[in-house]
């Protein structure tokens, strides 16, 4: 029988997923060397403190605070330490010395990618980031490889368990967004400080990543127009649900054509991170708690949903094993290694380009000619309603009536929808405008 090969395997973090992975490295350590064709020999786990307590037993010999000699000395490197520095230094020169890395760190993908692809290029070896957007969920893949002979034109995602949580709160139970947000916290899906959560900045992280991927172009962070969740209220929770919507924070990728932005505008993806209104009928509407799903649409495969665990030690665990699998198997085999597939260079458009349907509550005057003239500002401003209702409400101090309009716009540019809200400002009849909120799926 031949003797397997062995390859070293850098550990950089040993947090609740990074645990996970050390255990299961050390655990599963035959059943992985039959499936890559190699020993998978877990050569040591970078820390900040050797000493610290852990939820998992693992041996303490592993444990050292030199990142920079472990990375030098391994064949694979899995980076699971988070933030920008000093993972991105170690990344780097994991890469340049020739080892294959896998890392979770969707922020410094984000924010740096390019650099980082270009260097695994450059050095011909492997850079993989499954576990960095959607957990458990298996959706990098499956979009760069057996979507590649396609052409995606559109992905809708939950992206952010914590988000999904705290909506599906506000949804089920009428809870206000402070209720649901110290619920998330107490259960431990949401950290004691939420805000790249709730302010969407975990979402357009992975949505640029997404779009990368989808698109064959690189997206920064910069390029994704990001709102989070904190405006979102229970009154408005309750509008949606009476209007047959429910809320989701979702990640958008979109191609967009000049049929789309308009005859002056141009051909370009939009990627954008914004609560957003999805009839409940709609697939991704049944999302519930802090699980995610990503909704795509392809030229060819038509329409896709993959589902699962979003976050958690163990589920995004297997998301990193089912990396470090991959590039190990090709150092087993030779040959090139895979790296991202960006061929093209289509330009990120701005938000204002983006085509959507909007949902306006307005408390409005109970007089004659109302609808007539809210419906007339909407046509002069090229923007079809869709669904109009209204409810007559009676202050009983007073005996003055009022009424509530619910408008669902068919869709249009992002930059005629927001001219038209500012327009219905303007009309002496409106008392207020109590919610602006993007639908989709209509």
């Amino acid at each position: 029988m031949t003797e397997l090969r062995t390859l070293k395997v850098a550990l950089l973090g040993c947090g609740n997923v990074g645990a996970q992975v050390a255990r299961i490295l050390i655990e599963d350590a035959d059943a992985l060397a039959a499936r890559t064709g190699a020993r998978l020999q877990l050569s040591g786990i970078a820390v900040r403190n050797v000493n610290a307590k852990r939820d998992v037993e693992l041996p303490q010999e592993l444990f050292t605070t030199d990142a920079g000699t472990l990375v030098k000395d391994a064949d694979l490197v899995i980076e699971l330490m988070g933030g920008i520095e000093p993972a991105r230094t170690l990344i780097l020169s994991a890469l340049q010395n020739g080892a294959c890395v896998v890392t979770g760190n969707k922020a410094l993908l984000a924010q740096d990618g390019p650099t980082l692809y270009e260097e695994a290029d450059k050095a011909g070896v492997q850079l993989s980031f499954e576990a960095a957007v959607a957990g458990a969920i298996p959706i990098l893949r499956p979009i760069r490889d057996s979507l590649s002979g396609d052409r995606i034109t559109r992905v809708l995602g939950i992206v952010n368990g914590t988000t999904n949580f705290i909506l599906d709160q506000m949804d089920s139970t009428g809870a206000q967004f402070a209720d649901a947000l110290a619920e998330a916290q107490r259960l431990g899906y949401a950290e004691a400080d939420p805000t790249a959560d709730v302010e969407g900045h975990d979402a357009a992280a992975k949505a640029a990543i997404l779009a990368t991927l989808s698109f064959h172009t690189r997206f920064a962070l910069e390029n994704v127009y990001c709102e989070g969740i904190t405006n979102v209220s229970a009154a408005d929770i309750a509008a949606a649900k009476d209007a047959g919507f429910v809320i989701k924070l979702l990640a958008i990728a979109e191609k967009l054509t000049v049929a789309d932005t308009g005859t002056d505008g141009a051909e370009g993806i939009s990627v954008r991170v914004h609560p957003t209104l999805l009839p409940r009928e709609h697939p991704l509407a049944a999302v519930r708690g802090a699980f995610n799903a990503v909704f795509i649409e392809a030229e060819n495969a038509g329409e896709l949903m993959f589902y699962g665990q979003g976050a958690g030690g163990t589920p995004t665990a297997s998301a990193v094993l089912g990396d470090l699998v991959s590039a190990a198997r090709r150092l087993v085999l030779g040959g090139p290694q895979r790296t991202e597939t960006t061929t093209g260079h289509v330009p990120a458009l701005p938000i204002e380009a983006a085509t959507t349907s909007y949902y306006i509550g307005l408390d409005v005057a109970d007089q004659p000619g109302v609808l007539a003239r809210i419906a007339q500002l909407f046509a002069e401003h090229g923007v079809s309603i869709e669904i109009m209702r209204q409810t007559i409400h009676k202050d009983s101090g007073s005996n003055v009536e009022s009424a509530e309009l619910r408008i669902v716009t068919h869709r249009a540019s992002e930059a005629a929808l927001a001219a038209t809200v500012e327009a219905v400002k303007g009309l002496d009849v409106i008392n207020s405008v109590t919610s602006v909120l993007r639908v989709e799926g209509v």
